[in-house]
């Protein structure tokens, strides 16, 4: 099946990648081309600008996470392939287009993605301050594209009349298309914090900046070059999921008393359906990071999503069979939060009692009695872990996982689960349940409180790399609501 679609990616950090994807989404969209977008790598908030922002949907894809059956299968998903209507995938790169794992391993990296996608790259060069040596800078870039996927480059921050000069000689020496420039504006500033950009509802008049930024777009970039060159994506055939490496979507795979998982969901042991759970999920300024494909795998399980706001509910929503927090900047809100004395309650009451429940970073430091934020502040929390977290003033094993449990509690026995970390506060208890290790450099640490009806602790995980994540999260809020029905 043909799927016509495009890498944004960039030499480093900071070039101006995540500018040009929105204005380039929001160029297709006032087309009315039918856009899908993803984000390379494990972020949160890019995803949220293409989908808040711009109205096109955005899913995550990270070729650590996954093995490149499921990341053909995630990105297929919710296609329609080629029709009567065109329709472009547009993927935002992550860091410089060949950094991956510890900054060194092609896995995870934009490159890898491409590769494993068969898809063409579009290099976004930050030019600011830059005449000549464009040159051998993409020179290497291009001696380093093994696939020779690199189809084109938009030159950021540099003037019009200054790609007149420069785009020819370009072309000339390198072959290599110039796609246009995006000028330095003030126009469109998209602030950064320590997690990359600040929140869409952070910025003022963030949509007419975008639609500004379009426009300046279609003035100064060949989009339609562009999408000649997304409908140069090689097809991805239908194939079987597989899982002899635990590479895919699990669907041959059997339960521990031999019935058959279809699709990647196992059976109800107890011959019920679980289309009437309920978990309930945190979402407001201070919760507000979670994985689309996650979401997904509950929703699969038949699992209803019902949101909630620790902020501004006083309650916990009706007839809820879990609990799920995410990630997020609870340190920003921390006021707001410990101000909500009904909801601390409420969710302290509810774990208390056996609830099923996750949390991740975020969520994970709501938990704690104290907050303690870089002011020297102290917030009560919602008091479940006897425990304080406070700022460390720098990032805390920053970086990807792979987490296994020691006793299995919650995984089975031998596997693992992977995710990231990326924070600036810790905690006084991480937890001992589980080992993390970090992929290239194999330093691992302690870390999560996990037992049968709970996971908590910093690492961000990703559910689709180990779905019986979400089985065994599932059985215990079916067995939690049994239990308190009877």
């Amino acid at each position: 099946m043909k799927h016509p679609g495009v890498l944004i990616a960039a030499t480093k950090s900071g070039s101006g990648k995540t500018t040009i994807t929105c204005a380039l989404l929001q160029a297709l969209k006032q087309r009315d081309i039918r856009t899908r977008a993803f984000k390379c790598g494990p972020d949160y908030i890019d995803p949220m600008f293409h989908k808040q922002i711009i109205g096109v949907p955005s899913r995550n894809l990270d070729t650590f996470f996954s093995g490149p059956e499921q990341i053909r299968e995630l990105y297929q998903m919710n296609s329609k392939g080629t029709d009567d209507k065109t329709e472009i995938s547009v993927i935002e790169g992550v860091m410089g287009l060949y950094d991956g794992l510890g900054g060194i391993r092609e896995e995870g990296s934009a490159y890898h993605l491409a590769e494993v996608l068969d898809i063409p790259i579009v290099l976004v060069l930050d030019a600011h301050g830059m005449g000549r040596s464009m040159i051998p800078l993409l020179a290497g870039f291009l001696q380093y594209d093994k696939s020779h996927l690199i189809r084109g480059v938009i030159l950021n921050r540099t003037t019009p009349m200054f790609l007149q000069t420069i785009a020819p000689l370009i072309e000339k020496e390198l072959k290599l298309p110039v796609l246009g420039c995006f000028p330095k504006t003030q126009k469109l500033v998209l602030p950064g914090r320590h997690l990359g950009l600040v929140m869409p509802g952070e910025i003022d008049d963030i949509r007419r900046q975008l639609h500004e930024a379009a426009v300046q777009l279609e003035k100064t970039v060949d989009i339609d070059r562009i999408l000649a060159i997304a409908n140069e994506a090689g097809n991805i055939d239908d194939f079987s999921r597989k899982t002899a490496d635990g590479d895919a979507l699990q669907t041959s795979e059997r339960t521990a008393d031999g019935q058959e998982k279809k699709n990647g969901i196992e059976p109800e042991n107890d011959g019920k359906s679980c289309a009437n759970l309920r978990l309930a999920v945190a979402q407001d300024e201070a919760f507000c990071f979670y994985y689309e494909d996650n979401l997904r795998l509950l929703r699969e399980k038949g699992v209803t999503i019902v949101w909630f706001s620790p902020i501004h509910d006083e309650a916990l929503p009706q007839n809820i069979d879990g609990i799920l927090l995410g990630g997020g900047y609870p340190e920003l809100h921390a006021g707001e939060l410990e101000a909500n004395e009904k909801m601390r309650k409420a969710i302290r009451d509810s774990i208390t009692a056996g609830m099923p429940s996750v949390a991740e970073c975020g969520g994970f430091m709501y938990l704690h009695d104290t907050l303690v934020d870089k002011t020297g502040a102290a917030f009560h929390m919602a008091g479940v872990l006897p425990a304080e977290c406070k700022d460390t003033g720098k990032l805390v094993r920053f970086g990807y996982v792979e987490i296994e449990e020691k006793e299995a509690d919650w995984l089975p026995a031998g596997t693992k689960i992977r995710g990231h970390e990326f924070h600036y506060y810790d905690s006084s208890d991480n937890g001992m349940d589980c080992i993390a290790q970090k992929p290239v450099t194999g330093r691992n640490w302690p870390c999560i409180h996990s037992t049968s009806d709970h996971w908590w602790g910093y690492p961000h995980l990703y559910y689709p790399s180990n779905p019986e994540f979400v089985y065994h999260f599932v059985a215990q809020m079916r067995k939690w609501k049994q239990e308190t029905t009877k």
